[in-house]
């Protein structure tokens, strides 16, 4: 998904994070069809999108008289938590690290391919990466216990928590384990996109769009140490413009959302 084309189903996940998130309300049909239409969105495309979020139990929906309103879910309510921790909490810099990984060594057999694909999908989404075989590491202490076992994979799956030695090459580990290229990729389109003139000039939408691009971008970051990245890692720049754009826009979206979105108390 390039930055510059967010899925309608995310833009509409940050209006919900931004003002439904933690609050008990339904925010009425017609008014999120405005915010859409402020973000480029089609009325059609717009309530097929509030369609397909119910059915994928990330909405729920409230008649209230010939009104249909829609408020979160516990699974799109648990999936903005995260988002909102990821944004806020760890953030996508990582110059605090205290030299640790976390390594997770496995041995499946060779017909069971899907849950080798599936453990390394969830080691991958965790910030971990493969150093060779079946041994991944992620820097910090990572919840790789949980994940082997939420996959019913304990007897095939060893963790450990350790530092790397003297003559370890971390800055090359760290490059032999993920696609830097890809990564930095991310944060490159995020700056051509929002490091310059506003690309929108509603600033809900572009509060909206802000949002939903900066998540987009660090996803799926490691939050790998940046002492051992390129010293033209673009991660810091690119959160130093996100955190100044969003402060600027929460005002005057706050005060667009006001008078566009109606809400009902279940």
């Amino acid at each position: 998904m390039p930055l510059t084309e967010a899925r309608p189903q995310t833009l509409l996940l940050m209006l919900f994070g931004d003002f439904v998130l933690d609050r008990d309300v339904r925010v009425f049909s017609g008014s999120v069809i405005d915010v859409c239409e402020r973000l480029g969105i089609s009325s059609h495309a717009a309530r097929s999108t509030l369609t397909r979020m119910v059915s994928r139990d990330l909405l729920q929906r409230q008649r209230d008289g010939r009104r249909m309103y829609f408020g979160l879910t516990e699974r799109s309510t648990a999936l903005l938590r995260d988002g909102r921790t990821r944004i806020w909490g760890t953030g996508a810099v990582n110059d605090h690290w205290d030299g640790t990984w976390t390594l997770l060594s496995f041995s499946l057999p060779e017909s069971w391919q899907r849950q080798r694909h599936d453990l390394r999908s969830q080691l991958a989404w965790s910030g971990f990466g493969p150093i060779q075989g079946g041994l991944w590491i992620a820097p910090g202490e990572v919840g790789a216990q949980q994940i082997v076992s939420d996959l019913g994979l304990e007897a095939h799956a060893r963790v450990f928590h350790a530092r790397a030695g003297a003559l370890t090459d971390i800055a090359a580990m760290v490059s032999d384990a993920y696609d830097l290229r890809a990564l930095a990729a991310r944060y490159d389109e995020f700056l051509a996109r929002w490091d310059g003139p506003p690309p929108l000039a509603d600033p809900l939408a572009a509060r909206l769009s802000l949002m939903a691009e900066w998540l987009h971008a660090i996803r799926r970051d490691p939050r790998l140490p940046v002492e051992h990245l390129p010293a033209d890692w673009p991660a810091p720049r690119a959160q130093k413009i996100f955190r100044e754009l969003e402060t600027a826009y929460a005002g005057p979206a706050r005060v667009v959302a006001e008078e566009v979105l109606e809400y009902l108390n279940p």
